[in-house]
């Protein structure tokens, strides 16, 4: 196929797998609603077997059990149909960025639309092999949300024709160095996401302990500790990918490309800066013994830094790396 049909087609993907990511992403909503249906049920079914075991007279059908057999089995039905669906649109999204590549003759990150749609994938592909070896299917309504508001933002917004790279960017190195931050950058996003749900969920268990409640699609998640494992497990992954992608693999190119390793220009420093609050992150964990709340909180504050680093410093700030004012 010529340059021009694979741009077409493309162009076609890209924009089908972001409805598919927002199907996903409904489909996971309608989890989380039909899990607190469920929930409700079954607490319904546990009173209902409190008062008959304690009153006088036992009702015939009074409990509700196939309502909430029925909530339990449409919950994971939603929940399959979510991950599902979550595979078909990295599939179609996989296509657009190889198809985009292959339109422009190079690897698809020469601008902010092929950074956008290359750096989603890399946390769809993070997310699906993680969902797989720790069960993270309670996080998919947020992954498939960011993915399919990346791609949008990407498609209707920072578009770009297919075309060559500036002369700077010829560079196995900077495919070493665009291809590990983007991986990084994947996983940074994940394990942001599961901090998050971790400090509410565990603020949810505090206020049971104290003699509240906790919500019951709070309930479905995994326990607080169990999270705050998982996300250690994600960032400690990510890290040394980032310290050789953007540490060691981005100086080298900025040598061949500048003829300098660093010049302390704003996408470098906040890269740095991404640096130093993961390694403080994994610092703290290690030495402190800093676990919940604390640990989760600097790992939000790291995924917040590596979103301004991506999108503010690219968009805003005016540099070598950046498309300000372009």
């Amino acid at each position: 196929m010529s340059p021009e049909t694979y741009a077409h087609v493309s162009n076609l993907l890209i924009p089908t797998a972001t409805v598919i990511y927002a199907l996903a992403m409904m489909s996971h909503a309608m989890e989380w609603a039909l899990g607190r249906s469920a929930m409700a049920n079954t607490a319904a079914v546990k009173e209902e077997v409190l008062v008959a075991s304690d009153g006088e007279q036992v009702t015939a059908g009074s409990t509700d059990l196939p309502d909430a057999t029925g909530s339990m089995e449409r919950l994971e039905a939603a929940s399959r149909i979510g991950l599902l669906l979550t595979w078909l649109a990295f599939v179609f999204h996989l296509g657009g960025v190889v198809t985009r590549g292959l339109a422009a003759g190079r690897v698809p990150w020469g601008n902010m639309y092929e950074f956008s749609i290359t750096a989603s994938l890399a946390v769809a592909i993070v997310y699906l092999i993680f969902v797989q070896r720790y069960k993270l299917q309670w996080l998919g309504l947020g992954v498939t949300l960011v993915v399919a508001a990346v791609l949008g933002l990407a498609t209707l917004a920072l578009y770009t024709p297919a075309g060559p790279l500036v002369p700077a960017l010829h560079s196995y190195w900077l495919v070493i160095h665009v291809s590990s931050a983007a991986i990084s950058g994947g996983a940074f996003t994940v394990g942001g996401l599961i901090s998050v749900l971790y400090l509410i969920k565990a603020r949810a268990e505090r206020k049971v302990l104290a003699g509240g409640t906790m919500s019951a699609s709070l309930r479905r998640l995994p326990s607080a500790e169990s999270m705050d494992s998982t996300a250690y497990k994600v960032l400690a992954f990510a890290f040394p990918l980032w310290t050789f992608g953007v540490l060691v693999a981005g100086p080298i190119w900025a040598e061949y490309a500048w003829g300098r390793y660093w010049g302390w220009d704003p996408k470098e420093v906040w890269s740095l800066v991404t640096w130093v609050v993961y390694a403080a992150y994994l610092h703290a964990r290690a030495t402190a013994g800093w676990r919940g709340r604390r640990a989760a909180t600097i790992a939000i504050v790291g995924w917040f830094v590596f979103i301004f680093n991506f999108v503010g410093v690219n968009l805003l700030v005016s540099g070598l790396h950046s498309y300000a004012g372009v």
